[in-house]
Parts: C-alpha cells; sequence; structure tokens
C-alpha cells in the first residue's frame, strides 16, 4: 500500500464533514433526531430555554431543514437524476411565492418557510435502508419508553411549565397546557399537546416493535395503550389497535407471505385519503351533542373539512388549482396573517396539503402510491400504513415532525429506482416483490432485523 493511499484513507473521514458526510455522519439522521428530540420535550425545552435566555437553541433543528434543502438537491436531484424532484422542489418554491401573496405580509412567509423545512429531511431518505440508522433507532426506543413515563408521571406531578406563558415573535403561547376532554384532563407529559406525545408513543412504538418479538409488542403494546388512554387519543389509540392486530396476523403467516402482505397494508392504507369524502357525503349535517363520543369528528365532517374549501371559493377560487400557498389555513395564516378570522384547523393530513399545493399535489400523490409498489423498507412500509391511518384526523404540521415522518414515508418516490422506473425504465420484478436483501431474514412488522455496518 503506497503512501499516497494511506494518507488519503487517514483524510476522507475529514473531507467528508465539509460534505455534509454522506456516508458516515448522516446529516438527514441527525436531523431527523434534533427534531424529534425537541418535539418530545416540547414543553419542558420551551420552558428551560426561554428562561435560562437560550430560546435561539429551539431553532437548531430548522438550520438543520435548511442544511437537507442541499442535500435533497445532491441526492435527488444530481445523482438520482429525479425530473420528479425538480418539479417538487420548483412547485414548493412557487407556493411559498403564492402562500406570500395570499397570507399578505413577510412574518407569515417567513413562518411557512421554516414549517416547509423538515419535508427536506425527509425526503433525504430516499435510499436509504433505515435498518442501517443503528443510533437513530435506538434514540426512537430510548423516546418510547420515555415519552410512556412522561405521560404517566404527569398524572401525578403538576410539570413548572404547565400554564407558563411566553412571547414569541409577538406571539403569546403557552410550553405546557392543560386540555380537558369532558372531564378527563389530556396529559402530555413533556411534550405541548397531547395530540404530540401521543404521536410520539405510536411512531416510537411502530420502529422499535419491528426488531423485537411478539412478547414484547404484547407486553409494551399494552403499556402504550395505558399511556395513550391518559392522552384521551382516541385517534392514536385505534391506530395502535389495528397495527396491533396487522403485527399478529403476518407474523403467524409462512415467512414468504409478511412482507408482500405488508406492501399490499402499504398501499391500501392510501385509500384513507378518500375516508374524509366519504364521511362527509353520508354523515354530512348531523349534529350530536358536545359529549358525544363522536362529537370531535362530526365536527370534524361538518366544519374542519368542508369550511376551509368554502372560505378559499371566497378568497381565491383560482386555489382550487394551484392551491393557496404554503402557510394557508395553517398556523403562519392563524398566527401572522390579517385572514385569521377565516382560519379554520383542517383535521386532515391531505386535505390541508391539496389546500395549499392544490392539483399538483394529486399528481405527486400518484407518483408516491406507485413508488410505494417499489418500496423495500419494512420501516417505512410499516409506518406508511400507521401515518395514513392516523392522518385521516390529523394535519401533522405541527408538530413539524410530523410533516417530517410524511415526508419520510414519500422519500422513495424520489429513490434512483423510482426515478429511473418513472422516467421511463423497466422495472426489476425480483426488486418489486421482495425486501431488501439486508432485511430479507427479517420478518415485517417485526422480529430481529440484521445489523448493518451503516450510519446513523
Amino acid at each position: 500500500m503506497t503512501t499516497t493511499t494511506l494518507a488519503l484513507r487517514r483524510t476522507m473521514p475529514l473531507l467528508r464533514f465539509p460534505l455534509l458526510m454522506w456516508g458516515a455522519f448522516s446529516l438527514e439522521a441527525v436531523g431527523m433526531a434534533t427534531y424529534f428530540l425537541r418535539d418530545d420535550f416540547s414543553a419542558a425545552a420551551r420552558y428551560y430555554l426561554y428562561i435560562t435566555h437560550l430560546s435561539p437553541l429551539w431553532f437548531v433543528p430548522d438550520a438543520f431543514g435548511f442544511m437537507c434543502l442541499f442535500l435533497f438537491i445532491y441526492r435527488c436531484i444530481i445523482q438520482n437524476r429525479s425530473i420528479l424532484a425538480v418539479v417538487v422542489l420548483l412547485w414548493i418554491f412557487l407556493s411559498l411565492g403564492i402562500g406570500y401573496l395570499f397570507l399578505g405580509n413577510v412574518t407569515a412567509f417567513a413562518s411557512a418557510f421554516k414549517m416547509i423545512l423538515p419535508v427536506f429531511i425527509g425526503f433525504s431518505f430516499c435510499d436509504a435502508d433505515t435498518a442501517a440508522y443503528k443510533k437513530l433507532l435506538l434514540l426512537m426506543s430510548i423516546l418510547f419508553y420515555v415519552s410512556i413515563f412522561g405521560v404517566i408521571l404527569s398524572a401525578y406531578w403538576k410539570a413548572p411549565w404547565v400554564n407558563y406563558t411566553y412571547e414569541a415573535f409577538g406571539v403569546k403561547r403557552q410550553a405546557g397546557r392543560l386540555w380537558w376532554a369532558g372531564s378527563e384532563q389530556r396529559l402530555s407529559g413533556f411534550c405541548e399537546d397531547s395530540t404530540v406525545v401521543s404521536l410520539f408513543i405510536l411512531v416510537a412504538y411502530v420502529m422499535t416493535s419491528i426488531r423485537k418479538n411478539v412478547w414484547w409488542c404484547l407486553f409494551f403494546g399494552g403499556a402504550a395503550f395505558y399511556a395513550l388512554k391518559l392522552t384521551t387519543s382516541k385517534t392514536t389509540m385505534g391506530v395502535l389497535a389495528m397495527y396491533l392486530i396487522a403485527l399478529l396476523v403476518i407474523r403467524a403467516m409462512p415467512e414468504k407471505m409478511r412482507f408482500p402482505t405488508l406492501r399490499m397494508l402499504a398501499v391500501s392504507s392510501y385509500l384513507s385519503i378518500l375516508v374524509p369524502i366519504f364521511l362527509i357525503l353520508v354523515f354530512g349535517g348531523t349534529s350530536v351533542g358536545a359529549k358525544d363520543f363522536l362529537f370531535s369528528l362530526v365536527d370534524r365532517i361538518n366544519n374542519s373539512w368542508q369550511k376551509p374549501f368554502i372560505f378559499l371559493s371566497q378568497l381565491m377560487p383560482v386555489g382550487y388549482i394551484t392551491g393557496c400557498g404554503v402557510g394557508c389555513f395553517n398556523y403562519p395564516m392563524n398566527q401572522f396573517s390579517n385572514l385569521t378570522s377565516y382560519w379554520v384547523p383542517v383535521d386532515n393530513f391531505y386535505l390541508v396539503t391539496f389546500l395549499m399545493f392544490g392539483v399538483p399535489f394529486v399528481a405527486f400523490m400518484f407518483f408516491v402510491i406507485r413508488a410505494t409498489l417499489l418500496t423495500t423498507d419494512i420501516y417505512k412500509l410499516s409506518l406508511t400504513f400507521v401515518m395514513n391511518i392516523f392522518s385521516i384526523t390529523v394535519a401533522d404540521y405541527g408538530p413539524a415532525s410530523g410533516l417530517l415522518l410524511m415526508s419520510f414515508i414519500f422519500s422513495d418516490v424520489f429513490s434512483r429506482r423510482a426515478s429511473f422506473v418513472f422516467q421511463g425504465g423497466k422495472s426489476n420484478r425480483r426488486y418489486a416483490l421482495h425486501a431488501n436483501p439486508p432485511a430479507q431474514d427479517a420478518p415485517a412488522l417485526g422480529g430481529a432485523v440484521p445489523r448493518l455496518s451503516g450510519s446513523g
């Protein structure tokens, strides 16, 4: 081995650091970790950062989101030569411009830009095998246990951040809000909101259960149910129940049937996009009492899912085609726009995203569903099944981790394999039907995933 070769090998790690560490550093994994840590401990983080005058540290994850914009360009556009990635990037920036015109001020535009940054972290996982991100998966396991502990702890201890008021960008907020559902308190652990902590319990459980045996899944599935009951999140409890049933059914199947079944469930879960339309047609106009078990669902049917489209026809009729821009009918519109009186919480990810991006988002989802048929990552497929059902009644834009997770499950639409197929290549049936070679011996929706020498 020559002296030159040895010198190159010694300096490669240093060379990779300024280049965003494509293999050794995994910028996208660090970015995802910072968002997850901030959002899962959002109430505690807000409180302690504010009282110690370190509030700017709250925006560290957003800095990683901005860096991953360039990582997305490098990986998906330059390396994978994805025409779809070019179109999506251009439409996002065009929609930011439309949103600026719609919302009417620079502050709302800045908030909308900050809101959309997590998608670039999720999209940067386009060619990733999630099983290789060992440190990230370890973090998810830790967040699962800590989130459950936090919810149970908050039942017996009033944290200092509960009802603590602070001001950010001229808007008064509470680090931890005390919510009630009927006569039950909605516990949120270390988070600002019970829906946020319930999302982390659900997602962390899914990502951890894939590597665990059935007994672990059943025991800690029960613990997760108990914690979710304390948050009073009926949606999340229902999704967790469906996931557990799917997990047990798939585990009982012959080995060769497990992965195709998981992929079928993931693809089929996109039918949930049609659920709001079906419910509006069947149950629109129905009224129930405020204390009724189905009150929140009926309120979504009659108000949350319909009124934004009525207001859009009044404010910007062309928005049915182009969308009303990033931030409309989302928190930038509610907090920083003069159109606050028209704001309605759109509790469905696909509806609020259509409102912002218009018909091009429908075309994008066509390619996403096609890409799911090519996906071989059992983590992405499992989360696709879970997040699509969860998103029926949740917008996923607050916290930012929700949007990051949705972009993560969409990311394979920009993969090298999908780009090749979409741009005229022929799919290899061997790849279309089976899992990644590293995960081939791992049972879908659970079991031991081989330890890989990857990043994370």
